[in-house]
């Protein structure tokens, strides 16, 4: 089995974790990654409940053709107190937090929010249903602290060493992990993988206004 966690495409708003829809760039780059996936033969269509989340899936369901089935349990960390504040705010009053969190010793909560643990719990809930399925091929839109949960939690990985699984996973980046049904063991194929976005630097993060 073949489960492609995708991150969603870039959203309309830097503040923390807000639930907003697409900008035009995040619309293009899931465009872009649909074109490059189009013909991987998917037989599943997962995505958060989260709107940025569910506009990628929904653009990408147009070439996969398949209608996305929308779990709450798929949805971004909770960032708790964080949540909606600028970069600049979250420095200034959880200062102490965010370099406690930076030394990468502990799985500690976001204030008031949660931490990777609680993610992989919660998660485990839909990929114990993709692990039981009859499906070869899921794709799951998803979100970048989701995606280093699990992987830190299939590969038993601790949890306070997720932050180490890339500086900046990119927006509509593919994260593939293979499931053994037969040894019952994971694997990771490809971790933030952008291809489709290289050709379009103002694409990427790093440049994002």
């Amino acid at each position: 089995m073949q489960i492609y966690l995708i991150r969603h495409g870039q959203q309309c708003s830097k503040l923390c974790n807000v639930d907003v829809q697409l900008s035009e760039e995040g619309k293009l780059q899931s465009k872009l990654l649909g074109e490059r996936i189009k013909n991987i033969p998917f037989d599943k269509l997962y995505c958060s409940n989260l709107i940025r989340a569910k506009e990628t899936s929904h653009i990408l369901s147009k070439y996969i053709h398949l209608q996305p089935e929308v779990r709450e349990q798929l949805r971004e960390i909770d960032f708790g107190e964080l949540t909606g504040n600028t970069d600049e705010e979250n420095k200034e009053k959880y200062g102490f937090f965010l370099e406690k969190q930076k030394k990468k010793q502990w799985d500690i909560p976001y204030p008031s929010g949660e931490c990777g643990e609680d993610v992989f719990k919660r998660g485990s809930i839909v990929l114990d249903e993709m692990i039981e399925s009859e499906y070869n091929h899921i794709c799951v839109v998803t979100h970048g602290g989701f995606i280093r949960a699990m992987i830190a939690g299939i590969l038993g990985i601790e949890f306070s060493k997720q932050r180490m699984f890339g500086t900046v996973l990119e927006n509509t980046s593919i994260t593939q992990i293979y499931y053994d049904k037969k040894e019952k063991q994971f694997s990771l194929e490809r971790f933030n993988d952008y291809a489709h976005l290289e050709n379009y630097t103002n694409l990427l993060r790093k440049n994002w206004k």
